[in-house]
């Protein structure tokens, strides 16, 4: 059969090379695959071989192809193992992804041999579709799928939980992934409807698992403002019995900024568990920072040392976090900004290789560097531009867009009008539909700039 022919059914599987993830590039496809090799290791539900198959695909992105089937291969063992009965209904997903994977490796006589076993599967069901079937168990393997690959897809989520649930609503791994996706859609939407929606689903699947660790940080993160000692009783169970660094991570974050050192505490629990993991490292970094607001001058020196070696500890565990580098170089700034400046050019010599939120973050960390404490305006307008010409809309974006304004401020200022209004002029050409209008809003106090987060 021809590679063209084959493509057309393989387009047709249901499987996460045909299922729509917003992963933009390599940079986001390597984050995702620390995060996801940690929910592998500490699942708390029966999706252990779904986001195999998902570590598969991310690894195809990466072009690491033979550890894209080992994770195939791994997860085809496990379904063998605790889905003896059910298991042609739940390895549907796992042989798309073979297939798939074949296909990029030109063995096409796999991807008939794995394309017939789909068939096969699909007319045992009385699919209408030789190559997909709708069925609960790939609704739900897509719901887990859509948020391990980020909580903003956690409405899409909803639905496939939805679904699967309208034929199996007893199911345990269905309503908890239904839970989940409901917080996940909270915190990108932040209404009543989907606050109100997320807290009884968490609420009573927690009733039904006492010790879903990961439930009770997200229910106590719903319950922050409205039952504050509720969630601090989740909080101090989920901080004295969960052995999940992610989990600990999420605890730790709800008691910023009001309690630092039980943040720093529960981190510091967290690294002893995996100190591999660099996020645990920056957001201890993320931590003394904030310290530092606050700090007395007799303890500013300890504890900037402490937030650069956190920071330096993110770089190490993990060289290409950027926003690691910029945070270290922001607290190097405090009191050696030649090596601010250091960490800056560096990383504008690897633009080309990076993707396009740390291409803008870049060119707004460098930015404020030369506006702000070289007082270069012009270089830093040079900066701001080149960052907002990159058109992807990240919250690193809309700073630049208040810097530029800021910028052409100062130019005003100083009655240099011309200047202004060619910035003015180029944050029109350069604006995109959903961010239309000049904003209002900006700092122009470089304490404001120190004081600012990478997320």
């Amino acid at each position: 059969m021809s590679p063209l022919r084959l493509k057309e059914k393989l387009q047709a599987l249901q499987c996460h090379f045909t299922w729509n993830f917003e992963i933009r590039d390599k940079v986001d496809a390597a984050h995702i695959l620390q995060t996801l090799a940690l929910r592998i290791a500490h699942t708390e539900y029966q999706n252990q071989p779904t986001l195999l198959a998902m570590q598969a695909y991310l690894c195809h992105l990466q072009g690491q192809y033979e550890d894209a089937l080992q994770s195939l291969r791994e997860a085809e063992k496990i379904l063998q193992r605790d889905h003896p009965d059910n298991f042609p209904r739940q390895v549907l997903v796992i042989y798309g992804n073979y297939a798939w994977i074949y296909y990029h490796l030109a063995h096409y006589d796999l991807v008939e041999l794995y394309l017939d076993k789909v068939r096969k599967i699909c007319s045992s069901l009385n699919s209408r579709s030789p190559y997909a079937a709708q069925i609960p168990e790939i609704h739900a393997q897509k719901g887990w799928s859509l948020l391990a690959a980020g909580f903003r897809n956690g409405r899409e989520a909803t639905e496939c939980f939805q679904m699967a649930l309208r034929e199996d609503e007893a199911n345990g791994e269905f309503l908890a992934g239904s839970a989940i996706a409901a917080f996940a859609s909270w915190i990108h939407s932040h209404n009543s409807v989907s606050w109100n929606e997320a807290r009884e689903k968490l609420g009573a699947f927690i009733h039904e698992q006492q010790q879903n660790y990961e439930a009770k940080v997200y229910l106590a993160k719903i319950l922050k403002r409205t039952d504050r000692q509720h969630a601090e009783v989740l909080l101090e169970d989920v901080v004295q019995n969960s052995l999940d660094p992610e989990v600990l991570r999420n605890a730790a974050m709800f008691f910023l900024p009001e309690f630092l050192e039980k943040a720093v505490s529960i981190l510091e629990r967290a690294i002893s568990l995996n100190p591999n993991y660099h996020l645990l490292h920056y957001d201890l970094g993320v931590c003394y920072k904030k310290q530092l607001e606050e700090a007395k001058s007799g303890r500013r020196e300890e504890i900037l040392a402490a937030a650069i070696e956190a920071f330096k500890k993110a770089v190490q565990k993990d060289p290409v976090s950027v926003f690691s580098k910029l945070a270290l170089a922001e607290m190097y700034g405090e009191n050696t900004p030649h090596y601010q400046e250091e960490i800056y050019l560096n990383l504008v010599s690897e633009m080309p290789s990076l993707s396009k939120k740390c291409q803008q973050a870049v060119y707004l960390h460098w930015g404020d560097f030369l506006f702000y404490k070289q007082k270069s305006l012009w270089e830093a307008a040079q900066m701001y531009r080149a960052g907002f010409a990159i058109p992807d809309n990240y919250l690193e974006r809309r700073e630049l867009k208040k810097r530029l304004e800021e910028v052409a401020g100062e130019f005003q200022q100083s009655s240099q009008t011309t200047e202004a209004e060619d910035i003015y002029d180029f944050i029109q050409q350069n604006e995109t539909p959903q961010y239309m209008g000049r904003s209002t809003g900006g700092s122009n106090r470089a304490g404001d700039w120190r004081r600012r987060e990478n997320v």
